[in-house]
């Protein structure tokens, strides 16, 4: 379902979106409401993608190394000789 919406915006900028517009074979109304929707995608797409980059950084990445059993072994200066 369409609802109107009323926007105020320099006289200026009004006729340069309406020969855009024009170019495009669309209205200003179109032109406003292609952008809305592309910036509202990119915010539920980032917003998505942020919640599952921390859920990742919340539960750990395991990079290949081998854990040390204890502090004596990490500090054993025989083992590195």
């Amino acid at each position: 379902m369409k609802q109107n919406l009323t926007v105020s915006i320099r006289r200026e900028l009004l006729q340069h979106a309406r020969a855009l517009a024009a170019q495009r074979r669309t209205s200003v109304s179109g032109l406003l409401a292609e952008e809305l929707e592309k910036q509202v995608n990119q915010a539920r797409t980032y917003a998505s993608n942020r919640r599952k980059a921390l859920a990742l950084l919340k539960q750990g990445l395991h990079l290949g190394g081998q854990g040390i059993a204890n502090r004596e072994a990490l500090h054993d200066q025989a083992r590195l000789r």
